[in-house]
């Protein structure tokens, strides 16, 4: 299966640091637009299109890390990326918790090993699975009973974890992001992976179904999104359903926590790597 892209204009931005940043950098630069990421030792190479690039949020960035993380940039235009080919060269299967294989599509199955294996078309999405807060989200979802659920994930991006909560049993599994291309991805991944039934569409929170009840919310965005809807996410769950979050840092967790215990929420619990967070409530 290939990737057949629109023609289009995007900016290849290069970023050098520290290798530790790079998470926390493409965290940064996937909330300003930024939709696929190559790492080369201390490079970091992040992909926009040409209209939504701003380079001043590039050197706001540089004042805010200066002290932590100091970096240097350069940043070009570049036409007819064949992304096929740029993926096959960069992208490495990811395994979770020795349950969960996630590949793409042209690499060689070792499903016999694995619980679950989750193939992918890596586009110009967020949620490969190599990202820390997609592998904390799954560990949680493997340790909550999906069976027979009704499921949404908000802000699907590739649509990995709709997937997974599908292939853990979920009866229903709806999905949503406001990016054009992520709902295209999302939709053919969950083509690859027998998973049809999965609806995705276009939109915010404010596009789902006031009247729906959830049993399962997922939502792996990040800080400021996950505090203005936080209310509108208890509003959909059901009684004793579970909200799990991620794409926030260990010191906002407190923040989060406030939020959702104004909006009856009880907090579970939490994982965390390199300073991410994932975290399991509960509607009371």
């Amino acid at each position: 299966m290939e990737i057949i892209w629109k023609k289009a204009v995007f900016i290849e931005l290069i970023v050098e640091a520290n290798p530790e940043a790079f998470e926390i950098f493409i965290a940064e630069l996937a909330d300003l637009g930024y939709d696929s990421f190559m790492e080369e030792q201390e490079t970091l190479k992040a992909y926009i299109l040409a209209e939504n690039f701003d380079e001043e949020a590039i050197k706001m960035l540089q004042i805010e890390y200066a002290k932590i993380y100091p970096f240097r940039y350069t940043f070009s235009k570049l036409q007819k990326i064949n992304w096929n080919e740029t993926w096959e060269k960069n992208y490495e299967p990811v395994e979770i918790a020795n349950k969960v294989r996630i590949r793409a599509i042209f690499h060689q199955p070792k499903s016999q090993d694995f619980q679950h294996e989750i193939i992918i078309t890596p586009k110009m999405s967020f949620g490969t699975g190599h990202h820390a807060t997609t592998s904390l989200m799954i560990e949680n979802q493997l340790e909550i009973n999906h069976q027979g659920k009704v499921v949404l994930d908000a802000g699907t991006g590739t649509g990995i974890l709709a997937i997974m909560a599908k292939l853990l049993g979920a009866s229903y599994v709806e999905a949503f992001d406001i990016d054009e291309w992520a709902v295209e991805n999302s939709r053919e991944n969950a083509l690859l992976n027998n998973c049809s039934e999965i609806v995705v569409y276009q939109g915010d929170i404010l596009v789902v179904d006031t009247q729906k009840r959830f049993d399962i919310l997922l939502a792996n965005i990040n800080k400021n999104v996950l505090l203005a809807d936080i209310p509108a996410y208890s509003q959909l769950l059901k009684t004793s359903g579970f909200l799990l979050l991620s794409g926030f840092y260990e010191e906002d967790l407190a923040d989060i926590q406030q939020k959702c215990e104004e909006n009856n929420l009880k907090f579970i619990k939490e994982k965390n790597r390199n300073r991410w967070v994932s975290a399991v409530f509960e509607k009371v």
